[in-house]
């Protein structure tokens, strides 16, 4: 693999300076609290410091427990009144005033973090709860199918939600293993519907059509039957692009339609109206665009032709990496789009594994952690210890 300047990110794919600077944000109203002293303390008897101590509670509320926001708010709280009455020589007025002041925003400090605290227990159960849909509307492939390795990986643009409109799925059939990932117009919670509509009827068909192209035009009368008989609803969207690809041996060169267990095996795809997989061979990626255009699953009503299914090589050692345009079209600071090609080529990666974590740690860093599309990515290989 070529190695790549990460630094310290992690396998999520965001840089770690993330937790550096919530670490050091939780310090803050300690070091607010030593500063008063030490302020109060160096300044003459006359001057008065009570900014540092006021600040104190309120950084707590922001980055500590409830405890720890209280007893923060306790200890600047008493620091103000010893120093106004016992140290300070202003009036005691004054005195009182700034012990007022303080003793009110501690009051406040403590109430903004319980709320805080709650609104985040409620959105973490949310989080929770739309997690375990998204496991059951889409879950993973299993990491070996046939004999290929595989991987996914899949990050929801609304992070609150974790439920999106991408979707992969990959089957063992009579035919060989076949492969589906798509994006459905929409986000969100809006998109589920055509998810599991879409990944269930993959299911079915791959196992009984006898070619991919009859799989696309199951999943194409599924989305606009489906259409129909929801006119107007939010929750089945119109349209999905989506890649299909079977894995299978050359013709004659295994008994039963299997993967190849020798050389390589043959990819067949047909693509419907989406962003080109990614052939990755000796350093090489190469995009497998569709020799002829087609619209994506769901469009039919506006013209229909002939399936083209698209044959090429797959051999040992290569990998096939299959995306949604969450990759491709995730942007710098600059506005400049991600490319997948230009990333990938004079890389070299062991496992599927290892190549969908590469490229998430680098797509992070393209973007600097923002996300603004759903991404999901599916990478396949023949599994170097088969024989």
């Amino acid at each position: 693999m070529r190695q790549r300047e990460a630094g310290t990110e992690t396998a999520t794919g965001y840089d770690d300076s993330g937790g550096r600077l919530w670490r050091l944000a939780r310090q803050l109203p300690a070091a607010l609290f030593a500063l008063g002293i030490v302020l109060e303390l160096a300044t003459p008897r006359d001057v008065a410091i009570s900014a540092p101590f006021a600040a104190a509670p309120l950084a707590a509320a922001a980055v500590l427990s409830l405890w720890g926001t209280v007893l923060t708010s306790v200890l600047a709280s008493s620091a103000t009144i010893l120093f106004a009455f016992f140290h300070d020589t202003g009036s005691t007025v004054e005195a009182e005033a700034r012990s007022v002041t303080n003793l009110t925003v501690s009051a406040l400090a403590v109430g903004v973090n319980y709320v805080l605290r709650r609104s985040g227990s409620r959105l973490a159960s949310a989080r929770g709860v739309a997690e375990a849909v998204q496991l059951a509307v889409l879950p993973a492939p299993p990491s070996h199918v046939g004999d290929l390795a595989v991987a996914t990986r899949y990050r929801a643009a609304q992070a609150e939600t974790r439920v999106g409109g991408d979707f992969y799925a990959a089957e063992e059939t009579p035919y060989g293993v076949r492969l589906l990932l798509g994006d459905v117009r929409g986000k969100g919670l809006d998109s589920v519907a055509a998810v599991v509509l879409l990944v269930g009827v993959f299911r079915e068909a791959a196992e009984q059509e006898e070619t991919l192209s009859d799989v696309a035009a199951r999943l194409d009368r599924a989305l606009r039957r489906e259409g129909r008989r929801q006119p107007g609803t939010a929750g089945l969207e119109g349209f999905s692009t989506a890649v299909l690809v079977e894995i299978s041996a050359p013709s004659g060169s295994t008994a039963g339609g299997g993967p190849a267990r020798g050389e390589g095996s043959v990819l067949r795809l047909v693509n419907r109206g989406h962003p080109a997989p990614l052939l990755l061979h000796r350093g090489n990626a190469s995009p497998l665009e569709p020799t002829v255009p087609a619209l994506p699953l769901g469009m039919s009503d506006l013209g229909s032709w002939p399936e083209h299914i698209d044959e090429v090589p797959f051999p040992r050692g290569a990998q096939l990496l299959l995306y949604t345009d969450g990759l491709s079209e995730a942007r710098d600071s600059d506005g400049d789009f991600y490319d997948p090609v230009e990333r990938l080529s004079n890389s070299y990666f062991a496992h599927p594994e290892e190549l969908l974590e590469t490229v998430l740690i680098d797509v992070a860093a393209h973007t600097g952690g923002r996300s603004v599309d759903d991404l999901a990515l599916l990478a396949v290989a023949h599994d170097s210890s088969t024989p």
